[in-house]
């Protein structure tokens, strides 16, 4: 019997492959199926029943005939909250964004210096980014039930940073101007979850930071360029392709989080058996993130500087 002979690369090759198609399976089955399935859902009438849901065509009452985009409509036309909180998520999303870049950046170019302790402070910054899910950060933000659990509401009451009314009224200015207030009070308010959503921006500024040639900032350096100047013309051209990075990943974070209105209305409608209004939704939601997501990169990616 002749054996079969095998280079071994063809051998790794196959060991490749057989990972790919692990990785590929799970993809078909828990993303592209019900991916495609929540698509189908948004044009259908879609109720639980035993051993699999009835689909039904989508009946519009005022005129009785099937109307495929019906839950679209009422989607945008009928749900009381649904335009509300898509509203809402876009304002939060326009005031958060340029705060956590800018702020994301400053951070990283703090911690790139050399100092003592150096390897501390980066950890420190990178830390809420593997314990900010779960019981540990609804605590630390108060979202947890703490009804009869005094320990927990104690905790989070160590990281409320809403403190802009007594600031304001210690210096006394409190109440003289109502917007100002508010304007302050509505920025202000949540700083700590802003700097919680920062970990993976700071990661990725950090490594643009170090990617910048020392020769660059030897040549600066013998042209007498001050900190200002190095910061203007060789460290932010540098950097800005993960500029643009970072700001479209903070976008899809905002869009995606599960305490967004948003996405919390999708889950609630979904609780209530309506699975096509809450796929309909879904894709309408996913829909809008596009258009923001492609006017915003066709704005930046203009200001850009790409080494050639």
């Amino acid at each position: 019997m002749k054996k079969l002979y095998m280079s071994y690369e063809r051998k790794k090759g196959l060991y490749g492959y057989g990972f790919i198609a692990l990785w590929f399976v799970g993809a078909l089955m828990f993303f592209i199926i019900p991916l495609l399935q929540s698509f189908y859902y948004s044009f259908h009438d879609v109720a639980p029943e035993v051993g699999a849901p009835a689909i039904k065509d989508l009946i519009d009452n005022s005129t009785g005939k099937v109307n495929i985009f019906l839950n679209y409509k009422n989607a945008f036309m009928t749900d009381p909250n649904f335009r509300q909180y898509l509203v809402a998520s876009l304002k939060d999303m326009a005031l958060d964004l340029p705060v956590i870049v800018v702020f994301s950046l400053f951070v990283a170019i703090v911690i790139n210096q050399n100092f003592r302790g150096r390897t501390f402070a980066r950890a420190v910054f990178f830390l809420p980014v593997i314990i900010a899910t779960g019981p540990v950060y609804a605590i630390i933000t108060g979202d947890l039930e703490t009804s009869g659990n005094n320990e927990a509401a104690q905790f989070s009451t160590m990281f409320e940073a809403d403190m802009v009314d007594q600031l304001l009224e210690f210096v006394g200015i409190y109440g003289f101007s109502a917007t100002f207030t508010d304007m302050l009070t509505e920025i202000t308010s949540d700083i700590l979850n802003l700097v919680w959503k920062c970990g993976i921006q700071i990661i990725i500024f950090l490594s643009a930071l170090q990617g910048i040639p020392t020769s660059a900032r030897e040549a600066a350096g013998i042209e007498g360029a001050t900190s200002w100047e190095f910061f203007w013309k060789i460290t932010l051209p540098y950097i800005s392709p993960m500029i643009l990075v970072n700001i479209v990943y903070t976008i899809i974070d905002a869009f995606t989080d599960p305490t967004n209105q948003v996405m919390e209305r999708l889950l609630s409608v979904q609780t209530e058996w309506k699975y096509g209004l809450s796929a309909a939704m879904a894709w309408s939601y996913f829909g809008i993130i596009l258009v923001v997501l492609g006017i915003i990169f066709a704005i930046i990616n203009k200001l850009v500087w790409y080494d050639d």
